[in-house]
């Protein structure tokens, strides 16, 4: 897959932010001596986290080198590793595991999070939201251009790149055992955008990443220009030009037992 992008990523930092923040609020920790943002990317998140817990050491993990430039620039006083989550484990006494639209891209990640979760000491907390959107157009469409175009065959594994959520119930019941409280809510967003192309760019960085890997760059633009006719559809123009992107999320607040 191509390398990720912090200046592609940041140019919808507004719309990304506002999910991190509701996160973090429902946090339920006063005091943090050790904070990790897991997937810090160019560490906007974390920044977050800083100004929340301004005493706590703050480690931030990506997979991506090139966000974690950015990061570090970002927060010179944060530390920032390379590290693959589905292998990493916290540090001992890490108080709160922090993941801001992450968890989406490991594979098999309720096993995952219940694992880092059962390495926190009692107390401790984990807070992550996943977006919940397969079944909006922008999503499902993806996978339509994907189909239809001449570059179908390249496409047979795009939608493995990024993993299905489970249910609530199904986190649940993963975390509880383990757990003095789990807190599940989903949030549906309302992003008003700058047009289709506007959907195109935001999503560019992230879902459409999987489906622009295995093309060459004219296939690339010609991917893109159908998939954003098909948006045109799909999300009418309102009164301004703009359109209206709906953007559920599925956010997990778990503290251990």
């Amino acid at each position: 897959m191509s390398a990720w992008s912090p200046t592609q990523y940041l140019k919808f930092e507004d719309e990304r932010t506002r999910p991190a923040r509701d996160l973090l609020a429902q946090v339920p920790l006063a005091d943090v001596k050790r904070a990790v943002d897991i997937g810090c990317g160019p560490g906007n998140s974390t920044e977050f986290l800083a100004e929340r817990f301004p005493n706590a050491e703050l480690l931030g993990l990506d997979s991506s080198p090139e966000m974690l430039v950015a990061a570090r620039k970002r927060l010179p006083k944060a530390t920032f590793i390379e590290a693959d989550i589905a292998t990493w484990s916290p540090p001992a006494g890490t108080d709160l595991l922090y993941g801001n639209a992450i968890f989406q891209w490991v594979p098999g990640h309720l096993g995952v999070v219940a694992r880092l979760f059962s390495e926190l000491s009692p107390g401790g907390a984990v807070a992550f939201q996943v977006p919940d959107n397969f079944e909006e157009a922008s999503h499902w469409l993806m996978a339509e251009v994907g189909k239809d175009g001449p570059w179908a065959a390249k496409q047979a594994t795009a939608k493995r790149a990024r993993d299905v959520i489970p249910t609530p119930e199904e986190y649940y019941d993963r975390l509880k055992p383990l757990a003095s409280r789990v807190d599940i809510w989903r949030t549906v967003f309302q992003h008003p955008l700058d047009g289709t192309r506007a959907i195109v760019e935001m999503l560019r960085s992230t879902g459409l990443r999987p489906y622009l890997a295995p093309l060459d760059d004219a296939e690339q633009v010609d991917f893109l220009k159908e998939y954003d006719r098909r948006l045109a559809e799909e999300y009418p123009p309102l009164f301004d030009g703009k359109v209206m992107l709906c953007f559920p999320r599925l956010f997990v607040v778990a503290v251990r037992g």
